[in-house]
């Protein structure tokens, strides 16, 4: 068995790859080769994080799993708000191949997944990029987006303005000029690129804030409760989701307009899977507004720690035991 942490992950699975793997693993989904439920979520009243468990089988690749905690006070910390592991086996014998950090594959898999979203679904010449969040998927998406898309301007927005001038510092590291928004809809906009990596209870981005022509990466409020978008903002976009079930059952951001009346289920203009199968049309004009619904697949986690585990075994990265 290898145990990969958070160093070896990184350095076993760079972002261009990751793109190629969770490409991959959505068209799978939306094919019906991937096996896997919801997520089966423990959240109990008196703690403000929840705690995940997501299995999965993907043909071609075996069995694997995701333990994830969700602790949305991380952010403040300065840590992941994902901390857990994935876990994957042996396809022929079922034994324990490797176990991964979660927080790490986390980070970097839902990057890649807004990136393919984003790659399908943006404008060819969109360039304008506004990040809500400061944190670590606040990182890992304006390095993913940056492969998709010729970004030019950059804008960041957090609750906190210090973890925001640190994102610009950091940033700055990476050859990035990025200016610090003092509230959401300034940071939206005119941007025509826009990720929200928060894990708001509250929407922050409301009716009519956005650009006509933008596309939107939604990732934060990954569980019911958590919203990042006003219902009527999302009414008024081109939905796309990573799944219509897990959406449907585990997204206020998708169920709030629905229950308000805003839109029906058939709204739902695709998964992001079925575009990249060319079962679904993408975008379909100039101004319309896209968004994509990111609550997190299984498969992606899975799909990644096969690969992740291979490229380190042949790199000789990790500890085996």
């Amino acid at each position: 068995m290898l145990i990969l942490d958070g160093e070896a992950v990184r350095a076993s699975y760079p972002m261009t790859e990751a793109i190629s793997v969770m490409t991959e693993a959505l068209r799978a989904f939306s094919s019906g080769k991937v096996t896997q439920p919801l997520r089966s979520v423990l959240a109990p009243p008196s703690e403000e994080g929840v705690f995940a468990m997501m299995p999965c089988h993907a043909e071609g690749l075996g069995y694997g799993f995701k333990a994830i905690m969700h602790n949305p006070g991380n952010e403040a910390r300065g840590l992941s708000t994902h901390i857990g592991m994935v876990t994957v086996f042996d396809p022929e014998t079922g034994e324990l191949s490797a176990v991964l950090d979660g927080s790490a594959v986390t980070a970097i898999r839902t990057a890649a997944v807004s990136a393919v979203a984003t790659r399908e679904l943006a404008r060819a010449d969109a360039g304008d990029l506004a990040i809500l969040g400061s944190g670590t998927q606040a990182r890992t998406h304006l390095e993913a987006v940056r492969l998709v898309r010729d970004v030019h301007r950059v804008r960041v927005w957090s609750r906190t303005a210090e973890r925001a001038r640190d994102f610009r510092d950091w940033a700055a590291t990476q050859g990035v000029d990025v200016e610090v928004a003092a509230a959401p809809e300034e940071a939206v906009r005119g941007a025509d690129l826009v990720c929200t990596t928060t894990a708001s209870r509250v929407p922050l981005i409301g009716a009519g804030a956005l650009s006509p022509g933008a596309h939107v990466n939604a990732v934060g409020a990954s569980v019911r409760g958590a919203r990042e978008l006003a219902p009527a903002a999302v009414a008024g976009c081109a939905v796309f989701v990573d799944s219509r079930e897990s959406a449907l059952n585990e997204s206020s951001d998708i169920c709030d307009p629905i229950d308000a009346g805003l839109m029906v289920e058939k709204d739902i203009r695709g998964e992001i899977g079925e575009v990249l199968l060319g079962t679904v049309e993408g975008r379909t004009e100039p101004k319309e507004i896209t968004l994509f619904k990111s609550l997190g697949l299984a498969v992606e986690d899975v799909a990644s720690g096969f690969s992740i585990a291979a490229r380190a075994r042949k790199g000789g990265i990790g500890v085996a035991v």
